[in-house]
């Protein structure tokens, strides 16, 4: 990182934390503006929401559709001002803002000693989730380096309560050792494979490119992968964080099957909260209809 990038992300830090000061009312009506004002200038991020949710809900009609993509850039804006309060919010804040309201299959996992696999599919409440089950016991999060200016911010609010950052690129085995080790691992799983190891698994019907990693890395950790949903409540709300029972069977020794059961556990957060998924990222580029990308 360069010198001069580093001086824009602390000038960023500080901004940031000037906007963290204002109340939580006046962030949440902030924020909306915002989203109203992205959805109607950002034309690319619009043009990938409507392509996403057009393959995962081809029943809505084209209104119920827009209206869905309207509503996710107002949860976009909502989300995105009361995260950065709560990157530096007081810990007593932090965690009456984000609760975790489910988590009994957590709680049984531990009593067992067991390893455990966060499955924290990319909601607009990520940020938070991560650092909210990591204010409990330090989690490992997987990360790609970030760039530009808030590439200072992450890295140091992502580690605020003494979570491990992890690089995709690092050695696997490393990964598997801390797992072994009972540290939890908030894992993102869906994610562009580009050229790592992936199968194709239905997503919302769609024959998707899907990473196989996460049940390769529970067989190799034996740990048992809890689904992780976050979740932006209404008005002034803060977040929940909901911990759901394990995935099982899983892992098997069929891969596809396991990609499907992953894909399908992220399906079933999505509709509960359709709006909170980030649909502005190119889920389906690798999916090809006529030898053409659905984006195109």
């Amino acid at each position: 990182m360069t010198e001069g990038v580093t001086r824009s992300g602390r000038v960023v830090d500080a901004l940031l934390r000037v906007l963290a000061t204002l109340p939580w009312p006046i962030l949440s009506a902030v924020g909306t503006g915002l989203g109203a004002l992205a959805y109607a200038v950002a034309v690319r991020p619009r043009r990938i929401a409507r392509t996403n949710i057009g393959l995962c809900f081809p029943g809505l009609s084209a209104r119920e559709r827009e209206h869905l993509v309207r509503r996710h850039f107002v949860a976009i804006g909502r989300s995105a001002l009361t995260t950065a309060r709560l990157w530096w919010a007081s810990d007593e804040e932090f965690r009456r803002r984000v609760r975790i309201v489910e988590r009994a299959s957590y709680d049984e996992a531990l009593a067992a000693g067991r390893n455990i696999i966060f499955l924290a599919p990319h909601f607009l409440g990520l940020e938070v989730g991560g650092l909210r089950v990591s204010s409990e016991r330090p989690c490992i999060s997987m990360y790609r380096a970030p760039t530009g200016v808030l590439a200072h911010v992450l890295l140091r609010r992502r580690s605020r309560f003494g979570g491990v950052l992890w690089r995709h690129d690092a050695p696997l085995r490393s990964l598997i050792r801390e797992v072994r080790a009972h540290k939890p691992f908030y894992y993102l799983p869906d994610l562009d494979p580009g050229g790592a190891q992936a199968v194709l698994a239905p997503f919302f019907g769609v024959p998707t490119p899907t990473l196989t990693a996460l049940a390769r890395i529970a067989r190799l950790a034996d740990a048992v992968v809890l689904p992780c949903y976050t979740r932006k409540l209404p008005g002034t709300g803060g977040f929940e964080v909901t911990i759901g029972p394990a995935l099982a069977p899983f892992p098997t020794d069929d891969a596809p099957a396991d990609a499907a059961r992953m894909n399908a556990a992220i399906e079933e957060g999505v509709r509960r909260m359709p709006e909170q998924y980030l649909w502005t990222y190119k889920r389906f580029k690798r999916v090809r209809r006529d030898g053409r990308s659905p984006y195109e």
